[in-house]
């Protein structure tokens, strides 16, 4: 689903002011319902995830970590079974008065982020060390292996919660990401156009591809295309041109045009490129020319 970019800045505005819970995607569903759920579902995560880069430092100060552990602790202490860290990581304070300040007065930090804070602090606590990030996150995957029950717990109940971080939703985009590339081969196939996958083109020595090369190119609203992307996300700005300095105009470089499939839809202004040689669209093309 293509969205202008005022459609998009509209939704993106009603998000500025919700807290990343599922009563805030239940209400942007209402707000917008002619939007498909899977598009308002993408914009949701990837827009709370440009919110969460822009308040990193912030939840990563001393001052501020050292504060969320000693919360955590005297929490469990009044009641080790109610979901602590979850809450805190969820906090938020709306105030009218200050509108343009509110989010100086709030936690609002994705509970697994939270988690992995406090499990930091905790494992130095214990050891005296800082821990790896390899058994960080072993034990974000897998909270059995902290050697503490009610913090493994408190991790546990902020992974399974939270809908844009986490282990759990990493292999959640992941399959995501896998199930629409197969999807775009089954319809390669279909159309009977011959292909190469990134796989095959990485046991032929390449280091950075698309997810399919076009063995013989094909012709798409009278653009010639010789390679397909695969992407399980909405095109919005920040990501497009991310993926247009990392991805796509390597591509083009080494491959020639392409197309560029946003499954959840993008912002049709950044559809600009097609002269310069990448074509984007929200579906499999059904207009092709083989040549």
């Amino acid at each position: 689903m293509k969205l202008s970019k005022s459609q998009y800045e509209e939704i993106a505005q009603f998000l500025a002011h919700m807290p990343p819970t599922r009563q805030s995607l239940r209400k942007l569903k209402n707000r917008f319902p002619s939007q498909s759920q899977s598009t308002l579902l993408s914009i949701f995560s990837q827009e709370y995830q440009k919110q969460i880069k822009r308040t990193h430092a912030k939840h990563h100060s001393p001052e501020a970590t050292d504060a969320y552990y000693q919360r955590y602790l005297s929490g469990v202490s009044k009641n080790a079974a109610s979901p602590v860290l979850l809450e805190l990581a969820n906090e938020f304070q709306w105030n009218t008065a200050v509108c343009l300040e509110a989010w100086t007065l709030q936690v609002n930090f994705a509970p697994s982020l939270m988690a992995r804070i406090v499990l930091e602090r905790f494992l130095q606590e214990q050891d005296g060390l800082t821990s790896s990030k390899t058994l960080i996150n072993s034990m974000l995957r897998d909270p059995s292996q902290i050697p503490d029950g009610v913090l493994a717990n408190q991790v546990y109940q902020c992974t399974v919660n939270d809908y844009c971080y986490g282990p759990l939703v990493d292999c959640i985009k992941h399959a995501i990401g896998h199930e629409h590339e197969v999807l775009l081969q089954e319809m390669l196939l279909n159309k009977k156009i011959p292909f190469l996958t990134e796989d095959q083109l990485r046991a032929k020595g390449y280091d950075k591809t698309p997810d399919f090369i076009l063995e013989v190119p094909i012709a798409v609203e009278g653009h010639i295309i010789h390679w397909i992307e695969s992407k399980a996300s909405f095109g919005d700005e920040c990501s497009h041109q991310a993926y247009l300095h990392d991805q796509f105009w390597s591509y083009w470089n080494r491959f020639g045009p392409g197309l560029v499939i946003y499954w959840y839809g993008f912002i049709e202004e950044l559809d600009c490129h097609r002269n310069r040689g990448i074509l984007l669209k929200d579906c499999f093309p059904t207009d092709i020319v083989t040549l």
